[in-house]
């Protein structure tokens, strides 16, 4: 691998770490919040864990962690590629899945699940990322 190829697989190796970190502590943060919803029967009401509370922060959890760590794993096979065309397929299928984790990591944030501190840091890693990503893709495709 070239030095730019090994920056830029460290910078994934970082995000991929980030994004595990994350995801961890999101569905902690989550589990520890324990949502409850009300029965009433008859003229008692009671608090009942909800056995679902987890499957929104989960499932984006697991879209943001399936993207997020597929960027370097893209970016290894690109630098590993066995032609041209095949390092530049991979390196278009690690920015898209750059540019997915930016979605993802701004839905989390639009429903409450980052605050603004967590969100402008993890974001702005990613969008290294895809600046760094897009600079590459557009070197192959002769544009600059």
């Amino acid at each position: 691998m070239s030095e730019i190829s090994d920056a830029i697989q460290t910078k994934c190796l970082a995000f991929g770490d980030r994004i595990i970190k994350l995801n961890d502590y999101l569905l902690k943060e989550a589990a520890n919040a324990k949502p409850t919803y009300k029965i009433v029967k008859g003229k008692k009401i009671y608090d009942k864990p909800v056995p679902v509370y987890l499957q929104s922060i989960s499932n984006l959890c697991n879209q943001l962690l399936r993207a997020g760590t597929s960027i370097g794993a893209n970016n290894a096979e690109a630098c590993n590629a066995i032609s041209k065309a095949d390092f530049k397929s991979k390196s278009y299928i690690a920015l898209k899945e750059a540019r997915e984790s930016l979605y993802w990591i701004d839905l989390l944030h639009r429903n409450s699940y980052l605050n603004d501190t967590q969100y402008k840091s993890i974001y702005a890693d990613c969008e290294e990322l895809v600046k760094v990503l897009t600079h590459r893709c557009k070197k192959l495709d002769g544009v600059e």
